[in-house]
């Protein structure tokens, strides 16, 4: 310092000074800029289904029209198995990959990490249409399964995913053997062993009904090796019922198995740890036709009926939902139901074939309530499918009683913008659902009370560091001054 001033007196000085003062505003902004995604410090999980840029019209969903802001971790479904290779492939190249003129769906995803790197980006393998003979023929042979391994992992890193999701459906079931539950605790030991060389991620997708829990998961074991479990906490029921139920009931009757409540309280019984426990939500109902009055057990006729963007039998995604509900003169009408936070919306009936068209679903208010059971529960945070069937254009009006159960929220929190409805209750519902749940604790007096309310640990220990390396650098900008003065 001294010898600076020998050199180039107090002019230099003072120019150093200005640097200094410079770059320690720019480390201030840059830690403020920084922050992209949720505040909050749970997880949001957002499944993309990738199929949804062929649907029609205002159905059709991209890559673009996803708002990383919204999630913490995206996943792309799906990646297929090609059993003769032992091998993760693409099930849409031209939408996947970049080779051959493709459109490069893979790192259109990852690349917004660079812009939001708060974002987690994993590839899923699997879902309903692949089933499930190929991934039980996989995992009993340690040969093949020891191929996958290292080439789902080179796969994965290619092409700058953070990590892979499993999401066979279902072990032991649909085509698999009874080994599948000791061979899929062997999968994920092996992957996870791989992964950590290099700090990749490791999820799988689970199916929420008691039968499938008991025959397909070794639940304590592959919780050793998963760094999430999302729950699939959905289609309880369906039109396969041949009778009127809900879609994702949060309760039922005490003999019922099939609700949320239940499938997350059968989970942390048999040992899950609540921080690995993501909670399902579905952004679609499941639909019904009956010649009945259209209420809950009516007898239906085991088909549904589909939606003009989704146009699947039985299903009908939530902007499809608010989209009918939103025509004043549509002659539909909905009906909440408290005890399972589900609504049921109605059509007239049909003068020419009698049928009344029903769908059960979740509305912002069932969301909210659902947010608010997983942090009473103290899961890792929730998960979605799928953020295409979301609002995601904003052509609904909100809902008006979305937090009419909360406890301490008197008005609902003003949005700048009404697109993605369902996802930005998620994140609302999230703060709002700790507020509530610290409000209810007993807090002892603490220094750490002063940190930075939102933000994981590991965040706020950083937030620290940098503000005493700030102060640091502050001391010496100041003694520097004090220097000069002399």
């Amino acid at each position: 310092m001294h010898m600076l001033m020998a050199q180039g007196g107090p002019i230099a000085g003072r120019a150093l000074l200005s640097l200094l003062l410079a770059f320690v505003s720019g480390t201030l902004w840059a830690s403020v800029a920084a922050r992209t995604g949720p505040t909050h410090n749970k997880v949001v999980v957002c499944y993309i289904s990738t199929w949804a840029v062929y649907r029609p019209g205002q159905g059709a969903y991209s890559i673009e029209n996803f708002d990383p802001n919204l999630c913490t971790h995206a996943v792309y479904a799906f990646a297929g198995l090609d059993i003769t290779q032992s091998a993760i492939k693409s099930l849409d190249p031209w939408q996947d990959l970049q080779e051959e003129y493709g459109k490069g769906g893979y790192e259109r995803l990852t690349g917004l990490k660079r812009s939001h790197p708060h974002l987690k980006v994993s590839l899923a393998i699997g879902g309903w249409n692949e089933g499930s003979k190929n991934y039980s023929t996989l995992v009993a042979n340690p040969q093949q399964r020891g191929h996958f391994v290292k080439q789902v992992t080179g796969f994965v890193r290619k092409y700058n995913f953070d990590g892979l999701d499993l999401d066979w459906e279902y072990p032991t079931q649909r085509g698999g053997s009874p080994q599948d539950r000791e061979n899929f605790v062997a999968l994920t030991k092996e992957l996870r062993e791989e992964f950590d060389n290099y700090g990749l991620l490791l999820t799988s997708a689970i199916g929420a009904s008691k039968n499938v829990i008991d025959q397909a998961y070794d639940v304590p074991q592959i919780a050793r090796y998963l760094d999430f479990l999302h729950i699939m906490c959905y289609d309880y029921h369906g039109s396969w019922d041949q009778k009127i139920g809900y879609n994702a009931p949060m309760t039922a009757a005490p003999v019922d198995p099939l609700s949320v409540q239940y499938s997350i309280d059968y989970l942390l019984k048999l040992g899950a740890p609540p921080a690995k426990l993501v909670l399902g939500l579905p952004f679609y109902g499941r639909t019904f036709k009956t010649v009945s009055q259209g209420n809950v057990d009516d007898a239906s006729d085991g088909v549904g009926f589909r939606g003009p963007f989704t146009r699947e039998d039985g299903f009908l995604g939530y902007n499809e939902i608010c989209s009918i509900l939103s025509n004043k003169t549509s002659g539909w009408s909905t009906t909440w139901d408290g005890a399972t936070s589900q609504v049921v919306a109605r059509s007239e009936r049909n003068v020419f074939t009698q049928d009344v068209s029903v769908v059960t679903f979740d509305s912002s208010r069932s969301i909210a309530n659902k947010v608010k059971f997983a942090i009473k529960k103290r899961l890792a945070g929730v998960m979605v499918w799928s953020v295409d069937t979301d609002d995601f254009l904003g052509k609904c009006e909100p809902d008006e009683d979305t937090y009419n159960d909360f406890r301490l929220v008197k008005t609902a929190p003003r949005r700048l913008n009404q697109n993605y409805p369902l996802l930005r209750t998620i994140n609302e519902a999230t703060s709002l659902a700790l507020e509530e749940l610290a409000a209810d604790e007993v807090v002892v007096p603490d220094d750490s009370e002063n940190e930075i309310p939102h933000g994981s640990i590991a965040d706020r220990k950083n937030s620290a560091a940098t503000l005493v390396s700030l102060g640091l650098m502050i001391s010496s900008v100041f003694a520097l001054l004090h220097s000069l003065q002399h």
